[in-house]
């Protein structure tokens, strides 16, 4: 064993784990030394630093690089653990293993120095919520929060200390697999609902038994990859990766995510686990952030791959320099740290202060205080109370597409209804993406909860067997069902195998056979609502067209089916907003509303179809602008977009003042009044326009949002408080700066607005 230098240490550490350890035998020895020793005036034996130091100076070489160790569960790795040769264990999720696995850590290890255990809780534990993707759709902060404390307080119960979520990275490719895993395009909206979702993974006090740690990925600009595949290369000016993508990290790091992990992807050039730029200037020097951070799975490897790095050996030495403390599945830093920090390539000092930023997060989760997990201090997962959670996101995140003269809400008086489709009975489908601990047996499908209301009056027929089934042999007895009932319930979209990682498609239509199963239901004649779940926006405005209402309900998770039954019933108005863009066809990707302006733009006048001009005019007719001669430039439907069983008008938009100097608050409002016959809740959007800049600035952004309920015939003022930092932008130096000019606002329920009110900011 390494000497002791300071008896200053020994009490420290003795303080850190009173439970059984092989170092009690010391300090039963040097007890009577340790209490007559006192700290340095300018040390605090109970400050997180001080203990920090102290168990680094016991640490051996070996045992600081199996800090920085993160292994798959396995078989084993109980010798690792006593050797001290792991820090952290993902993808163990039995309770009992996690404790043992844990006792072999902190009783029999030299330092008895506990297990980081993790596990990629990204939309419910036990309890599935909707797809975040579906959540942001909510527009609804609080409530994405409660689903992560919901989340954090099952993956405890099991075990569980730190996961791998929110993924907050910005996308306008629907076409990318992983758009299921995040809040959608907007820089705004994604970094309003990632903070919420860090508070609520990790609550008020992290060691609290509710609490688990953050992680914020994936560190950056993943979402970016060219043509919407995984993994792949991006390429940004820097300005737009510090404007639109890195934002929601920065928020995430301002209110103490304690982990980040790093992207697959490469950006102009440099893979993102290999990227100094981005870890060391970025997150460290100028976000002071004082996390840890990790790599995702094997990325300090595929730095090989990427052609970065012309080893592992190599990999090892750039992702460690580059600011990656914990290496995630692959074994380069253990199989070669010791031989960089030889050769002098990499640094005693940079491998302490990666092993103290791994500590520091067991620190602060209370892992040396309290290492196991007792199942009956926590309730018991998918709970009445978690239920409810699930059920509320779920019907909040429903968006109504299309409801062609009023047909929804549905009467449950009506005689008979017609329930087809291969998502209409699909447990697990209808969870989604990344449910490693979910189970399809506690799904509540929608045919469930609609038999429930329903009775006898269902006419139940699957019509394809999962929504890539090619062929027709079961639409016989689609058809019959729709003729004998008054109305068809139509589940379509595409099942959760279809959405997540690496799982982009180049054609996001409707799989298999579903549009001609669409159209053989329309030739029937009845009302057809159709009810979508898909991990993405799908493509399906020609099918539509037979369609008398479209619900949008993404993978809403566990409580699927009482929150559509719900929304379907008129028990709840819809009041579910689009965060992403809605393209017509697949190659208008990327569409998004916050794009630029160009020196010509399109507009309605400018753009007539191309079907409809002869010939001899046609080069004449179309004119010069920014759009595609056959879909033209608008998308199919617009972010912030959202119907309800009422509607809204937004009157009186004013601002408080005609001119503000920098560092000025701005208050815009306008009123909003429910004309409509139910009480429904509005998704009130506030937008605004830097009109000239030193870099052209996007044709609107958002800046605020507000949910309000309102009863027929209620009015409310609407206040937006806009301070003027939020109004900059990364200028050609690189600073961040709001300058002084006109801008534009327009407060309305989707980004499809005017922006008529005009203000100005002086110097």
């Amino acid at each position: 064993m390494k000497i002791i230098k300071d008896c200053q240490q020994i009490e420290p550490i003795k303080s850190f784990n009173m439970r059984v350890n092989n170092l009690h035998i010391l300090f039963t020895i040097t007890f009577f030394l340790t209490v007559s020793c006192t700290p340095k005036k300018s040390e605090n034996r109970d400050s997180l630093n001080f203990k920090l130091d102290s168990i680094l100076e016991l640490m051996s070489l070996e045992e600081k690089i199996g800090q920085m160790v993160q292994k798959n569960s396995g078989a084993s790795i109980d010798s690792l653990i006593k050797e001290g040769m792991i820090g952290s264990i993902l993808n163990e999720v039995n309770v009992e293993e996690i404790n043992r696995l844990q006792r072999v850590a902190v009783e029999k290890s030299r330092l008895g120095i506990p297990i980081l255990f993790a596990r990629d809780v990204i939309h419910g534990f036990k309890t599935i919520m909707p797809i975040p993707l579906g959540q942001a759709a909510s527009w609804n902060p609080e409530l994405v929060k409660k689903c992560a404390e919901t989340s954090a307080v099952e993956a405890r119960s099991g075990g569980i200390r730190w996961t791998f979520a929110p993924m907050i990275d910005i996308t306008r490719d629907p076409r990318w697999g992983r758009i299921a895993e995040g809040f959608g395009e907007d820089t705004y909206l994604t970094t309003t609902l990632a903070v919420a979702a860090v508070k609520g993974y990790q609550g008020d006090n992290l060691k609290s038994k509710y609490s688990i740690a953050a992680c914020a990925k994936h560190f950056a600009a993943y979402g970016a990859a060219e043509g919407g595949r995984d993994y792949h290369t991006v390429t940004l000016p820097e300005n737009e990766l510090r404007d639109i993508y890195l934002q929601p990290f920065k928020g995430c790091a301002d209110n103490n995510a304690l982990t980040f992990m790093t992207a697959f992807n490469e950006i102009n050039g440099i893979p993102a686990t290999g990227n100094s730029f981005l870890i060391r200037q970025i997150l460290r020097d100028e976000w002071n952030y004082k996390g840890m951070v990790v790599s995702d799975w094997q990325s300090v490897q595929q730095l090989v791959v990427h052609g970065y790095a012309k080893d592992n050996k190599d990999a090892a030495q750039k992702a460690l320099n580059a600011g990656v403390d914990m290496e995630m599945a692959s074994t380069t830093y253990e199989d070669y740290i010791i031989e960089l920090l030889k050769e002098g390539v990499v640094s005693t000092e940079l491998i302490n202060q990666s092993v103290r930023n791994i500590l520091r997060i067991k620190f602060q989760l209370g892992l040396f205080e309290d290492p196991y997990t007792n199942t009956g201090l926590y309730p018991k997962p998918l709970n009445k109370k978690h239920l409810e959670v699930s059920k509320e996101i779920a019907k909040q995140s429903l968006v109504l597409l299309k409801n062609r003269n009023g047909l929804l809400p549905i009467d449950k008086n009506i005689s008979s209804i017609a329930v087809i489709g291969p998502l209409a009975d699909a447990p697990h489908d209808q969870l989604g993406t990344w449910i490693f601990d979910g189970d399809k047996k506690h799904s509540v499908t929608p045919l469930q909860s609609l038999t429930k209301l329903l009775g006898d009056k269902i006419n139940y027929a699957r019509g394809l067997e999962i929504s890539r089934t090619r062929h027709k042999k079961d639409f016989p007895e689609a058809i019959e069902a729709a003729k004998k009932s008054d109305i068809v319930l139509l589940f379509i979209g595409e099942e959760s195998i279809l959405s997540g990682e690496s799982h982009c498609r180049a054609d996001i239509a409707l799989p298999g056979a579903q549009k001609e199963l669409i159209e053989a239901i329309a030739s029937v004649g009845k009302p057809v609502v159709a009810v979508v779940l898909a991990g993405r926006p799908l493509t399906f405005e020609e099918e539509a067209k037979y369609m008398d209402a479209v619900l949008y309900a993404w993978h809403p998770g566990t409580m699927a089916g009482p929150a559509i039954t719900d929304i379907l019933f008129g028990f709840e108005s819809p009041s579910g907003k689009l965060p992403v863009t809605f393209p017509r066809v697949v190659g208008q990707i990327p569409i998004y509303y916050a794009q630029k302006n160009s020196g010509k733009p399109a507009t309605e006048e400018t753009w007539e179809k191309m079907y409809d001009i002869p010939r001899e005019a046609f080069q004449l007719s179309i004119g010069n602008t920014n759009h595609y001669i056959d879909y033209g430039f608008e998308p199919w439907y617009h972010f912030g977009y959202g119907l309800s069983y009422s509607t809204f008008e937004y009157t009186a938009l004013k601002v408080n003042s005609d001119s503000y100097s920098l560092n000025d608050s701005i208050e815009i409002s306008a009123l909003l009044v429910n004309t409509g016959n139910v009480t429904a809740t509005e998704v009130a959007q506030l937008y605004i326009r830097d009109l000239v800049g030193s870099r052209t600035r996007p044709v609107k952004e958002l800046k605020g949002f507000k949910r309000i309920t309102l009863k027929p015939g209620e009015k409310s003022e609407v206040v937006f408080k806009v301070h003027t930092n939020q109004l900059g932008f990364h200028n050609q130096e690189m600073d961040y700066v709001t300058e002084p000019g006109y801008f534009t606002a327009g407060i309305g329920g989707s980004s499809d607005i005017e922006l008529t009110l005009k203000f100005l900011i002086t110097k």
